[in-house]
């Protein structure tokens, strides 16, 4: 195995914190493998680029030569992670949560060696638990402890509902860190509370505390909020290449060098050698090209990364010839005419009314290249076939 030295290199790329980084360095200097967990619940069909942080940290640990176990979280996911939610989650069903482990397990080895990595599901253990010791579990916790998490903090003191329910969920994740003897856990920031449940409940085993290994969670393509489905703000690990590569395009400056470092292979020292000519005057567009070719190579194919490269030019190029036939719609509205929203939301260029009207108001809205600026305008079925532009990256024809 590589040297404690040149581990650490590799491994604390992207790392906001460890607990314990002292801890860390005994473990690598045992000088043999490590089991190292990350635990993700299916709580949705498809995973996007905010996803992949962790599943690149655990990549680097299985070409270091580690033990990897991914555990998929069937029986957790039917509490849903608290953390950072103002409200409990929906419960899903199990079988709801199965389904969408068939589609997590193909993204997942994009990024993942098949052949050397253990899929554990922890319902294999909670399945067989009596009810004597998950008394015994949860008697290891106190309120004041569980209080130590930010989001049960917050809303025990706003008064908002608070279950005995979300509280299972970091001795749940905790537990499962006692079951495969985990050395070392990945997560991100969030996770923080969940982690260190692991590790009280190994010593409290026992057992020797797992090392939390936390990385940042990635900013979407508004560059304000963590990527996100529901905000609308996010990259999809099944969009199609164009798609991939427009949406890293729209990202904002700022987000560059982050995306570099947490999504892509390329080495630290040309990263910052990248950011230094941004400082110097190099537009930042010519380094966001090379930033999409590479997320879409990675995360896709290299051929995708060509074609969304090719697409890019001929859709945003200086001719401006929009291939507005790549992107065909027709007329699912039960109503003869509709407003602005109804469209952009159907084309997932908005998420809410409001989105919608900001874009029609900064003047990011064209039907058959014509600007838009009547938020209150009506689009009639009758216009049809008609095309469309929402912002930099959504367009196409509706028929």
């Amino acid at each position: 195995m590589k040297s404690v030295e040149e581990q650490l290199k590799i491994i604390k790329r992207g790392v906001v914190d460890i607990v314990t980084e002292d801890d860390l360095v005994k473990k690598l200097k045992k000088d043999k493998p490590l089991t190292i967990k990350l635990g993700i619940d299916p709580t949705a069909s498809d995973i996007h680029l905010g996803h992949t942080v962790t599943l690149n940290k655990l990549r680097q640990f299985q070409d270091l030569g580690h033990k990897v176990i991914l555990i998929i979280g069937d029986y957790t996911a039917m509490v849903g992670d608290p953390s950072g939610k103002s409200s409990g989650r929906p419960p899903l069903t199990r079988e709801q949560i199965l389904q969408n482990v068939t589609t997590y397990k193909e993204q997942v080895f994009r990024i993942l060696k098949a052949d050397a990595i253990e899929i554990v599901f922890n319902g294999t253990w909670f399945e067989k638990i009596t009810f004597a010791e998950t008394l015994n579990l949860v008697s290891k916790f106190t309120l004041a402890q569980m209080l130590e998490h930010d989001t049960f903090d917050k809303r025990f003191k706003e008064n908002n509902p608070l279950t005995l329910l979300e509280m299972m969920y970091p001795v749940m994740q905790g537990y499962d860190s006692v079951m495969i003897k985990a050395d070392i856990e990945i997560g991100g920031t969030d996770q923080r509370f969940n982690v260190i449940a692991g590790r009280f409940l190994q010593r409290e085993s026992g057992q020797e505390p797992q090392v939390g290994m936390f990385t940042p969670i990635l900013l979407g393509l508004d560059g304000k909020n963590k990527m996100s489905k529901s905000l609308n703000n996010y990259i999809g690990l099944n969009d199609k290449p164009e798609d991939m590569f427009g949406k890293v395009m729209s990202i904002p400056d700022a987000l560059i060098r982050n995306y570099f470092e947490l999504l892509t292979d390329t080495p630290m020292a040309e990263i910052d050698s990248m950011e230094k000519s941004m400082k110097e005057g190099l537009n930042p567009r010519d380094i966001k090209k090379k930033l999409a070719f590479d997320i879409v190579r990675k995360y896709i194919n290299e051929e995708g990364a060509k074609y969304g490269v090719e697409y890019f030019e001929k859709s945003f190029g200086a001719d401006k010839a929009i291939p507005y036939e790549a992107h065909k719609y027709s007329w699912k509205f039960q109503a003869d005419e509709i407003t602005i929203s109804d469209i952009l939301k159907e084309v997932k260029a908005v998420a809410s009314n409001s989105d919608a009207r900001r874009m029609v108001e900064q003047g990011g809205f064209y039907i058959n290249e014509k600007k838009v600026d009547d938020f209150k305008r009506m689009i009639k079925k009758s216009e049809l076939p008609f095309t469309f532009k929402a912002g930099k990256k959504n367009f196409g024809t509706f028929e």
